[in-house]
């Protein structure tokens, strides 16, 4: 389920497969409006990605090589971005590595700040990463792992068929919406008030379906009654 005609002017950045999945709106509201809001989650992220992400940093550790903040691309998705670690293991089979000898096995890591999610919103990042460097390598990569802080544990993604399927379905939709530069209208549900764009969604009116006119007319009248009023 792949496809070729991506042009470097049509890539989108990688990282914002997890919003997507996650929001619609809230993408949206990031990579087509340009809005960002940080909240103590985001802050924490960014620091502890900051810990992570060196990209002069390779480190041999006799049987693996491990690189950080490795730039990933692909032009089947239409996707950039940056891994959080990329790990080389030793294998019987995989690819070359200059100044190594021998074959490696590719692992991309993926580093989160909280804890394992109920739904795919990590896992199709990692996911994608490895259909990214898949490309690069022209290797096979059946799997990768999320590391959690707060579990202090890994947790290996099988890149699945059905996985793959939805990272693509996902990147095909995420270009539909970004060519058109329509935001999509909020759908209000329990995840809102933990989202850092909450103030600049403003979900309890978007997803009414209600006219620019009728908002602004039943705000003016509102102030009039209350002016009135005093």
């Amino acid at each position: 389920m792949t496809w070729n005609g991506y042009s470097d002017e049509n890539l989108l950045s990688l990282s914002g497969i997890q919003h997507f999945y996650f929001c619609r709106r809230q993408w949206a509201l990031i990579h087509l409006e340009q809005q960002w809001k940080e909240n103590l989650r985001t802050a924490q992220g960014h620091f502890l990605h900051e810990r992570v992400d060196d990209p002069y940093f390779n480190e041999t550790r006799g049987i693996s090589v491990i690189s950080r903040a490795f730039p990933v691309v692909s032009y089947n998705l239409g996707f950039y971005g940056i891994a959080d670690v990329v790990e080389f293991l030793k294998s019987d089979e995989g690819v070359s590595l200059p100044g190594h000898e021998g074959f490696w096995r590719i692992n991309p890591v993926e580093y989160k700040r909280g804890s394992p999610k109920v739904d795919e919103r990590d896992e199709v990042q990692v996911c994608a990463q490895a259909i990214c460097l898949e490309e690069m390598f022209d290797t096979r990569v059946n799997s990768g792992d999320l590391y959690y802080y707060e579990t202090r544990r890994r947790v290996t993604v099988d890149n699945t068929d059905y996985l793959r399927d939805l990272v693509f379905s996902l990147s095909k939709e995420m270009h539909e919406i970004y060519s058109s530069g329509l935001t999509p209208p909020a759908i209000k549900n329990k995840n809102c008030r933990s989202c850092s764009l909450y103030d600049l969604c403003v979900p309890n009116l978007t997803k009414k379906k209600v006219s620019v006119g009728n908002y602004i007319k039943k705000h003016v009248k509102e102030a009039v009654d209350t002016r009135n009023s005093d």
